[in-house]
């Protein structure tokens, strides 16, 4: 026998979960509504995990929830989500999406797949234009500190000033590489990178 269950989710304790529970109990009995109180920014939540696992929802049942949202702040999870729901054959009915809450004669279930469907082709282009806004603000920040001549990523270490001192000792195997490194604090990579640059310029003079 097909069940209908409720989910509501809000994103930390503070915040109360009343106004979605009390629009939920209008098409979920209160037993059947799971709450989370718990960022949106994943999945990893006990009640929703819950309902997704061996003893949650199955082929045939419905999940109402108050809006897309309360599934994840994030569009691409959403995405998965809903074909996650669609692929196990489960109902999910959206408050604030009204198309969502259609009901379709007996053999008409391609209605639904089809609402189903466009909203996650929606999603996926929501998803991909926010990657390219997050993608262009970025190069565009990247390049306006490079005109304003500020050095991005690590900062770069100075050539300790001991440094021609310590080489020429490596250099005369006089101190080992692991010594010299310690003597200026420096690491493996950094060093070798400065002994590079060193001799390099050294060829140059």
């Amino acid at each position: 026998m097909a069940r209908i269950f409720g989910y509501a989710r809000v994103s930390s304790r503070e915040q109360n979960l009343d106004r979605q529970i009390y629009e939920l109990k209008k098409y979920v009995n209160e037993e059947n509504i799971l709450m989370d109180k718990s960022s949106g920014k994943d999945l990893e939540r006990p009640a929703y995990q819950a309902l997704k696992g061996a003893l949650g929802l199955r082929e045939g049942d419905t999940l109402i929830i108050t809006s897309l949202d309360r599934l994840s702040r994030d569009k691409e999870d959403i995405k998965n989500e809903l074909q996650w729901f669609q692929k196990k054959k489960v109902r999910l009915k959206i408050l604030d999406l009204p198309t969502s809450l259609i009901e379709v004669p007996d053999g008409q279930q391609w209605i639904l797949d089809m609402i189903q469907n466009i909203l996650i082709e929606v999603l996926s282009s929501i998803a991909e234009q926010e990657r390219l806004t997050i993608k262009k603000r970025q190069k565009e920040g990247i390049e306006a500190a490079k005109a304003k001549g500020k050095h991005l990523g690590r900062p770069s270490i100075g050539q300790p000033k001991e440094f021609a001192e310590i080489y020429d000792q490596w250099k005369r195997k006089e101190i080992t590489a692991v010594e010299a490194r310690k003597k200026m604090n420096l690491s493996s990579s950094t060093f070798y990178r400065m002994v590079r640059q060193y001799e390099s310029a050294s060829k140059g003079t």
